[in-house]
């Protein structure tokens, strides 16, 4: 099979490697240009490495980048993790199209922070989804879906690094040779069931400890490792990463005001929510690195009695 690959950073890589690992030809690689000071893209250096041709165009737009594709003379593209936009006449050029990789259960969460927000906002599945690319975001027929559970306590680098990286790579290799076998089939998405949701950010991620313990538990995991869910400690902010919920199921045990630190331990302090507690067993003060739930309140000068995100 002789393939391009469309992508960026370590999945990009991580796909391309697939390919060659099992003696596909590789006619080239496409990938942004890094932005000034930026380190160099992961899928560019990989693809250097093993001599394989790297194309970095500011826009995949303009004609040269359909003439570029056209001249590798390709079975077909492959989007691994792409940021920009990839119109049609660019992704139908390969004899057998293009497919691409989404990390949820399209319809559902369309759009740029798809592992964020269904564990934010509850769910206890998610997936991805290999599609063709159209000029709509996510909008293209699905050739190809895998499932995972969302357990209680992941997080978003458990969900993405343990199950939906790996589970990608295999799923973009299996759908490709669906494709060019002619063995696939493509299913048009039911829009009465789409959503989309624009980027989990900062403003996103801000911790409102007045929610239920669930939705603030729910939003910490979310954020583990990036963006971070955050509060504020005096003013400064506060990263929060490795937490743990604990319920209050009897009237009357709820501790301290909503958002007070309640308790302090060797390796962690203490929030009120409403319905429970957040422990918080690792953290980043405004300045410095991330440290133990402890050594963040010690940095942050958070005694007993603190009230958080005032």
């Amino acid at each position: 099979m002789r393939i391009a690959i469309i992508g960026q950073q370590d999945f990009g890589k991580a796909v391309l490697e697939a390919f060659l690992a099992r003696g596909d030809e590789v006619a080239g690689v496409f990938c942004a240009p890094e932005k000034p000071g930026a380190r160099p893209d992961a899928l560019k250096v990989a693809a250097e490495e093993k001599g394989v041709k790297v194309f970095q165009l500011p826009s995949l737009k303009d004609p040269s980048a359909v003439a570029t594709l056209a001249g590798l003379n390709v079975d077909i593209g492959v989007m691994a993790y792409v940021l920009q936009f990839a119109p049609q006449e660019f992704v139908n050029v390969p004899k057998h199209g293009t497919i691409q990789y989404h990390p949820s259960l399209l319809p559902k969460y369309r759009g740029p922070s798809s592992i964020n927000w269904p564990i934010s906002l509850g769910e206890k599945k998610t997936g991805l989804t290999i599609f063709r690319p159209t000029d709509g975001l996510d909008e293209g027929p699905i050739i190809l879906q895998k499932e995972t559970m969302i357990g209680p306590d992941d997080t978003l680098g458990s969900v993405y690094f343990d199950r939906l990286f790996p589970m990608g790579v295999a799923a973009m290799v299996e759908a490709a040779d669906l494709v060019v076998s002619g063995k696939h089939r493509e299913v048009v998405q039911d829009e009465s069931q789409a959503t989309y949701e624009g980027w989990f950010r900062k403003n996103e991620s801000r911790i409102n400890f007045a929610n239920h313990a669930d939705v603030v538990y729910n939003l910490i995991r979310a954020c583990n490792p990036a963006p971070g869910a955050w509060t504020t400690v005096g003013g400064k902010e506060l990263q929060i990463f490795d937490a743990r919920k604990h319920a209050v199921r009897t009237f009357g045990a709820v501790k301290g005001k909503i958002g007070e630190v309640v308790e302090i331990t060797a390796e962690s302090f203490v929030v009120t929510a409403q319905g429970g507690r957040i422990e918080v067993l690792k953290a980043k003060p405004a300045e410095g690195k991330k440290v133990s739930g402890a050594e963040a309140a010690v940095a942050a000068g958070i005694q007993v009695g603190t009230i958080l995100g005032s």
